[in-house]
Order: C-alpha cells, then structure tokens, then sequence
C-alpha cells in the first residue's frame, strides 16, 4: 500500500553572503526555513580572504535551528538532506575533522594555486562541501561535482586522477583527499552532534550535491540546451548545460553540474555584480529610506518603481561594472559616462542594471555561438529576480522570454531534488526536477527595447579599449 504521509526534504545553502537552511515538501513547496548572514571576511594581508574562526558551520547551525523551529510537520516524515556550499573555497583539517586553519574563501589567492603545507598538524585538504559534509556525518567523503578548480579530479570520470605528475601538480597527496561521491549519493547520517548543533534530527540521510552555481541551476529547472539560465547573485553570469566535458573553450568554461556526468556552462561574468545594486542603494543611505517610507514601499521597490519611469537606455547614461577589476587587468575600475543633465539618481539605478543584463547577454551570446546553439528562454534566478523592472530588461536585452525561478532559494531547492532523487522518492533526477520546480511569471520581450539595447550593446562593448589606459595610468602612479 502507497503510504499517504507527507514527505520531507532539507536543502542546505550555503553561500557567500549568508546559509540559509529551507524544509521542502515533495512538491517543492517550502514550508518553514531559516537564515544567518555569515561574518565579513578576514584578510589579514594582501591577497588571503578567510572565513573567520568556524563561521560557515555556525551560520549554518543557526539557521537550521531556525529552519526546525518553524517546522510543525512530523521529523520522521523527514526524509533527508541535501548539502549544498560554495564553491572554490578550500579547507584544511585535521585528523580528526577540525580546522586546522580558517577556510580560504573563492576570492583567496590561495585557492587558485597549488596548495602548499603550512599548518603541521594538516591532515587532510577538502572543498567547503567536504568540510561540512565531515561536519554533519563524520566522514570524510565529498561530492565529485564541487572538485572544479585545481583538485587532481578527472573531468570526465569524475574521480581522483591515476595520475602522479596531476597529483604532484596539486600539491595534494592522495593520503589528504576525500573519497568521492556523485549527486545524489549518500555521505552518511546526521551525528548527535550535528543534531545538537542544527536541529536537524539525527540519523537522517545526507545527499551529496555538487557546486552552489549547479546546485542553483538544477533548482530552477535549467534541463535543456536551449535555455540560457542568468544568476543574479554577488557573482553574475550566464549559464547552460550539456552532456559533454569541452575543454580548451574560449568564451565559457566548463563546470560540474548537479546530474552525475553531466556538465554546467557557464559564461564570464560579473564579479561584484549585484553587490553593485546593493552598493547603489547603501550609498544614497537615509535618504532613500526616507523616501521610500514616504510612498509607502521597501527601499528596493522604491528605487524599483521610480526607475520604472526612466526611459530605457537611462538617456545615454551608461555604467561598465568593473568594481572588482579582473586578475588579467587589475587597474579596471568601475565606469559611469554619459551625463548631460538630464539623468537623476534613477537613472544611475537603471544603468546598473541595464549594465548586468548587457554584460551576461554579451558573454552568453558569444557561448551560445561556440557551443553551436541558440536560447529560446532564459531564466532570471537570485534575489535580483525579484524585481520586475529586473525581469522585463532581462526579456528586453536578451530578447526573447524572461522566466523568474519561482524559489525563494533556488539552491536550496536544488539540494532537496538531490536528497529526493538520491533517496529513490522520484526515479530519477528530471522526474524530481518536474515534481519539484514550478514555473515563475514570465515577462516578454519588446522589439523596440530589444533594438535600442542590441545598438548599446556595441557601443558598450566598446567603451573598455577607451578607458583602459586612462587607469593603467592612474593605476601606475
């Protein structure tokens, strides 16, 4: 007999800003949820970004407790979790599981080179899936799928190399790594001490899943070649997915998805994308609290609503978003141009984020024409996704439909269609996907907007070849 009682899953997103820790139903409703900010970075000198003491298992354990204590279903119809963190961070450990220095953060230079044995009681070398996974399980297991980056992992087997000379160029004996498991695969069991620490109930599954970037675009339904996904999050970028491993591309680069064997992607990006928004918004400060308060809206709706009203092209006002310049460049700083008195504070807004959707189309067009495809939708996740003057210049760049992704935490979601499809409640992870991920609005493109965007575009293309050696000399001096 089919049992009639609900089914439960819980999605573990761990990510730059903040973990938050959501309880799904089978459907992918989201029926309680939790969430803590992490701490700002350590960097104690130039080129080290650290996550201070233990804060990625902290966060997480309160945001857990949080998530459990809105719970009002019964924890055994939990069924279990899927584990989801960010990706290019590294940790260090000891024997016995602990932190043997602070987790290196993506943006530590650190990651990006071959590791080096500093910490003398260093046993083992892991991702931050690792790390945390051994925190909730107490093994020392990692998902294949968040091994991008310099880890002696091979691309298309998806386990450690056989290779000495790729082990030697990591910097990693084979003794300090994991053991390797896919999406979907089981890492072990919640501990009494995770219990204890997150509220989750001990002894419940826990999945592997793979990198936040896969783990997201798996939330959001990203199935088919044909639709581009755009993530709006402090990194901003265009992604698609596919069944082969591409090596040597020039316009993208070739990521893990959440699928066992199956590969992510993903176009150059922004870094400080909507972390730009943000700064915007900061810097106008109680001003535009005030007057938000005053219409009687969020400052995000405020700012979202008044911007509304400005044409687009912001009038010829025009914004490149280098706030954080890139390795190859380091002198790149951020550009705004195209002032003649008639723009105002709302303009600057809409150029920000006429700027993010002209960079991701640029980027993802030019993917699109070497993987030998064309997009006929694209999906908007983040929290930017939110906005609706968002979503209509996302349709109107790209020109085709903009759907939203309908989940408030489209990672976490992800994480959960792992747990199910891992734990055999769907067959496999498309059913899952179809269970589980449920369409957001979708917004169409005007042909007008679309022209007036498509002329910018080559014009904004442009504008670096301008500026670079006016900051390669300020950047000298």
């Amino acid at each position: 007999m089919t049992s009639t009682r609900p089914r439960y899953f819980i999605g573990i997103d761990n990510g730059s800003q903040s973990s938050k820790v959501t309880v799904f139903d089978e459907h992918g409703h989201a029926v309680s949820e939790g969430r803590a900010a992490l701490r700002p970075y350590d960097t104690p000198r130039p080129g080290v970004v650290e996550h201070p003491d233990d804060d990625l298992w902290t966060s997480i354990g309160e945001a857990g407790r949080q998530a459990m204590a809105a719970f009002t279903g019964d924890t055994a119809d939990i069924m279990g979790v899927g584990l989801c963190t960010i990706r290019f961070c590294r940790a260090v450990l000891k024997a016995d599981g602990t932190l043997a220095q602070p987790v290196m953060s993506w943006m530590d230079e650190r990651v990006s080179v071959p590791y080096v044995h500093t910490a003398p009681d260093a046993a083992y070398v892991t991702t931050s899936s690792g790390y945390l996974g051994h925190r909730m399980t107490g093994n020392f297991r990692d998902t294949a799928a968040n091994c991008a980056g310099l880890w002696p992992l091979d691309p298309d087997t998806w386990q450690w190399t056989d290779d000495d000379a790729e082990l030697a160029r990591s910097g990693i004996p084979r003794a300090m790594l994991f053991d390797l498991v896919l999406p979907g695969d089981t890492l072990g069991q919640v501990t009494e001490a995770a219990a204890a620490h997150t509220g989750i109930p001990v002894g419940i599954p826990v999945i592997a899943t793979a990198n936040d970037k896969a783990v997201e675009a798996l939330g959001c339904g990203l199935r088919t070649p044909d639709t581009l996904l755009v993530s709006l999050g402090t990194y901003v970028a265009g992604m698609a997915t596919g069944p082969r491993n591409i090596t040597h591309a020039t316009d993208f680069w070739t990521n893990y998805a959440s699928t066992p064997h199956s590969y992510l992607y993903e176009s150059h990006g922004v870094r400080r994308g909507m972390w730009t928004v943000s700064w915007y918004r900061d810097l106008l400060g109680e001003e535009g609290v005030v007057q938000a308060r005053a219409a009687g809206l969020s400052v995000e709706d405020y700012f979202n609503a008044e911007a509304e009203k400005v044409p687009p092209g912001s009038d010829g006002l025009m914004t490149v978003l280098d706030w954080l310049a890139p390795a190859e460049a380091p002198f790149r700083k951020g550009t705004i141009l195209g002032f003649d008195g008639r723009q105002g504070r709302f303009h600057l807004y809409r150029s920000i984020l006429e700027a993010l959707a002209m960079t991701v189309h640029d980027s993802a067009t030019r993917m699109a024409a070497e993987l030998g495809t064309e997009y006929s939708d694209v999906i908007v996740s983040g929290g930017g996704s939110h906005s609706d003057l968002m979503m209509q210049i996302q349709a109107d760049v790209h020109g085709i439909p903009a759907r939203r992704a309908e989940a408030t935490s489209a990672a976490g979601l992800g994480a959960a269609i792992c747990a199910a499809a891992g734990l055999g409640v769907y067959p496999d992870f498309d059913q899952a996907v179809q269970s589980m991920v449920r369409p957001g609005r979708v917004f169409l493109p005007s042909r007008a907007h679309h022209s007036l965007y498509r002329r910018l575009e080559e014009v904004y293309r442009d504008v670096r070849s301008h500026t670079d050696a006016i900051y390669r000399r300020t950047y000298e001096r």
